[in-house]
């Protein structure tokens, strides 16, 4: 079968090692434009280019998918399939249409909970327990489109989005896989979503790591995990911003939310007589650092609350 394969970030490159390593004829690979990254706005190519180039695949960076000229590159390719993961790019009906089995994608969510583009971080800030990943043909709606496989995965207590996203990486390159091979057998069935039951997870923003010390230690536990490595919880300490990276939930009970209760462990107090142990953290203008180091050079005591500019 020949592929169009589209993606971009880490999360897509083993289900194009997957195929790679499969029977099919990758005959192109689209992803997104090269762009600044870092400080020094280091241009940089996306994870799936570097990949593709490594393993001799022609790459196509448009800056436009939806364009007539995209829609002609594309079928001019003459591919079978589009197998989609993570392009991060909304894909016109035209080029959904193009090749004969349709467009594949694989989702970071059971659809239709957590449509859009942070299933896998909110679905960690929101609690969950159990997540996976889902297979579907796409249509022009935004992950709407018929379920085709399903599968499972309990999502660990400390678990983080980029740990986790590691994991549903791999369980989607099998999936993937599986997918197509019931498709050319002609047993694929489709499911068509229940509207009702659809959430969304859209992208996440700066502000979303704000921690407000009156929730529970699992909300704010919840919320470190799921924003970890981007954009990373935060609180103020003295007129500056704290990162929180790591923490566990602590048995001590607090009844001052964002009140420092232990130096060591170095433990805060959160909403519901709940408290929160500290694990890796940064200062505003520091490296990222232990919080048991952080707290003995800053002299963290029982009178200090996080959240105030004190």
């Amino acid at each position: 079968m020949r592929i169009i394969f589209m993606g971009t970030p880490e999360f897509a490159v083993p289900s194009l090692e997957k195929l790679i390593n499969s029977e099919h004829e990758i005959c192109a690979v689209f992803t997104k434009p090269d762009k600044p990254v870092g400080r020094k706005k280091i241009i940089t190519p996306p994870p799936i280019k570097t990949f593709a180039i490594n393993h001799g695949l022609k790459v196509y960076q448009p800056e436009k998918i939806k364009s007539a000229e995209t829609e002609e590159l594309i079928k001019s390719l003459n591919p079978d399939l589009i197998a989609v993961v993570a392009y991060g790019k909304i894909i016109s009906k035209n080029i959904i249409e193009t090749p004969k089995y349709g467009c594949i994608n694989v989702h970071g969510s059971l659809l239709p909970k957590y449509r859009g583009a942070a299933p896998i971080q909110w679905s960690i800030i929101n609690g969950d327990n159990v997540t996976g990943i889902t297979t579907m043909f796409m249509d022009e709606g935004l992950d709407t489109g018929d379920i085709l496989m399903q599968r499972k995965t309990f999502i660990n207590e400390n678990e983080t989005s980029d740990e986790l996203k590691s994991r549903l990486s791999v369980i989607g390159a099998e999936l993937l896989i599986e997918t197509i091979e019931k498709l050319e057998e002609g047993t694929l069935k489709r499911l068509p979503q229940d509207n009702s039951q659809a959430t969304l997870s859209p992208p996440l923003d700066k502000i979303n790591g704000q921690i407000f010390w009156e929730k529970t230690a699992q909300e704010i536990h919840n919320l470190i995990r799921g924003c970890n490595s981007w954009p990373i919880a935060y609180t103020m300490i003295r007129g500056k911003r704290f990162k929180i990276y790591k923490s566990k939930i602590s048995n001590l009970r607090s009844s001052y939310p964002g009140k420092v209760v232990s130096v060591n462990p170095f433990i805060i107090g959160c909403g519901e007589n709940t408290s929160l142990e500290l694990l890796e953290v940064q200062v505003e203008g520091k490296k990222r650092m232990p919080a048991s180091d952080f707290a003995r050079g800053y002299r963290m005591s029982d009178k200090i609350i996080f959240g105030l500019i004190k």
